[in-house]
């Protein structure tokens, strides 16, 4: 059996049919069943319907898969059709003849299908006539705030796992006609939506267009997750550091994008990826620019010495404790020769038992459900802490070492970075215990080389410390007061810098 389209066009005004194609066959309409089965795999949730219409004796097919189908609008559908209102001659609009294989119909019909659209195939004049109409189901959760991303002031929204939802809740906060939205297709098996969403007169066109290049480029037979695609668009995908800022946040995405970022979102992921990224960014939360300036530069300054802490802490008590006990004041030399002299191996040992042991407890609360995560949690962290230096296996120092450790660990907003900083810290502590204080500072040279050469969409990586930018600190380690704030940061290389005008000329006004 042959088919081919003959004419394509668009349904007139009014219509509800997105399109009209005419299909010349040789076949019976049971063929033409078993053809779309067949192109569908024989899967046994391909519905069928056929209509008839005995006034004007026209056979008509009826073809969608049923969970991806809104089954009301199906039968408003199905209840509309039973009239045959649109098989009435005075609807079909002119088009320009065109060929097509028979192969190629079937094989966009069936993908138009997976998409979530119904197909009315009509019988007449030995030809089939085709229009669609997208009915897709809409499942989604309602509106909340990220769990990972609660802020105390502000919104309380976040993305879900539907994509027009997302770009629904962009487009609310960004009324503007310069927003961009561009649809790609990830997937060779998955055909998964995604999008890319920027400010075409902010963000830079070089750098959008390298963001679609890396896109163009994936070439996967299904795209799981936005993390999955993240590790195939990051410039160095062997670094520990994340070269996109993750968020849930539909806020903390308009106010990236209103700094000439981009945005990337996946459907089915609630989490969009944005880029470039630079490591402050990791380290600035919403809620800065929620409470007054000064709170917010007073808590960003703690996040960012947290890393320090986080990094460095147990790697520079066992530098101390194994090559430089001369450091300790002379107060806590006699209580801290007492704790570690009881314990049988050296602290990188101490280290690596507690910090093992903490892991495990934080993923068993991650696994479990949320009371009894957290009960896990408080629990098991006393009742180890405390059962193991009654034993002799750590030293009271060790503990407390180790316990603030984890705590300026998780003071980070993301949760790239926190894991980042985690993983980290064990090279510097093994560093430490061979080499003492010459091995952490060469860790800490070697990772600041690594910073300085890292790249996020081609963009420095610590920018604005390097390359160094006086007008970047603005908004990096320091949250000056929002009508100071004039410009837009450098590391986005935006050709419209000015982000505001002068704000508070009132004030000098009542002055004079």
């Amino acid at each position: 059996m042959l088919f081919k389209i003959v004419t394509g066009g668009d349904s007139v005004e009014g219509s509800a049919f997105s399109k009209k194609e005419v299909v010349h066959q040789t076949g019976s309409i049971q063929e033409l069943q078993e053809q779309v089965s067949y192109y569908c795999g024989n899967t046994h949730d391909l519905v069928t319907l056929q209509i008839k219409n005995d006034s004007i004796e026209r056979t008509s097919l009826m073809i969608y898969i049923e969970p991806l189908i809104d089954q009301i609008k199906l039968e408003e559908l199905l209840e509309w059709s039973r009239e045959m209102k649109w098989l009435t001659n005075e609807r079909m609009t002119s088009s320009k003849i065109q060929m097509y294989d028979a192969g190629l119909m079937f094989e966009q019909l069936v993908k138009q299908l997976l998409e979530g659209e119904a197909f009315l195939l009509s019988f007449e004049n030995n030809a089939w006539e085709v229009e669609g109409i997208k009915i897709p189901k809409e499942l989604s959760r309602a509106i909340e705030e990220p769990k990972s991303e609660q802020v105390l002031r502000g919104p309380h929204s976040g993305f879900t796992e539907s994509l027009s939802n997302n770009i629904y809740q962009i487009r609310k906060r960004l009324k503007t006609p310069h927003l961009v939205v561009k649809y790609f297709q990830v997937g060779r098996e998955s055909n998964t939506n995604s999008v890319l969403v920027y400010v075409d007169n902010i963000a830079n066109q070089l750098v959008v267009e390298e963001f679609i290049r890396r896109i163009e480029s994936i070439d996967v037979d299904v795209a799981h997750s936005i993390g999955f695609l993240e590790e195939m668009l990051e410039d160095d995908c062997f670094s520990p550091f994340p070269q996109f800022l993750v968020t849930e946040r539909s806020d903390r995405v308009t106010g990236n994008l209103s700094e000439g970022r981009i945005a990337y979102m996946l459907d089915g992921s609630p989490t969009a990826i944005i880029g470039p990224a630079n490591f402050f960014s990791f380290y600035q939360s919403p809620d800065d620019y929620n409470g007054r300036f000064i709170i917010g530069t007073f808590y960003r300054m703690l996040r960012l010495s947290s890393f320090i802490v986080a990094l460095l802490l147990p790697a520079l008590y066992i530098a101390i404790i194994s090559f430089h006990f001369e450091v300790i004041p002379e107060s806590l030399t006699l209580p801290t020769k007492r704790a570690v002299e009881a314990i049988p191996y050296p602290p990188l040992f101490e280290a690596l038992i507690l910090e093992v042991t903490i892991e495990l407890i934080r993923e068993a609360a991650i696994r479990l459900p949320f009371p009894l995560g957290q009960t896990i949690g408080v629990v098991g962290g006393l009742v180890i802490g405390d059962a193991v230096v009654n034993a002799g296996f750590v030293s009271n120092v060790m503990v407390i070492v180790v316990a603030l450790t984890a705590i300026s660990s998780f003071v980070v907003p993301s949760v790239e970075m926190n894991s980042t900083v985690r993983i980290l810290r064990f090279p510097f502590m093994l560093l430490a215990t061979f080499f003492g204080f010459y091995g952490v500072t060469v860790g800490l040279v070697i990772l600041m080389i690594h910073l300085i050469r890292l790249e996020s969409l081609g963009l420095p990586y610590l920018s604005p410390l390097a390359p160094f930018h006086k007008s970047g600190f603005r908004d990096t380690i320091f949250r000056m007061p929002a009508w100071l704030q004039n410009t837009r940061p450098s590391q986005t290389l935006t050709p419209n810098k000015i982000r505001q005008g002068f704000s508070k000329r009132w004030h000098y006004a009542n002055k004079k």
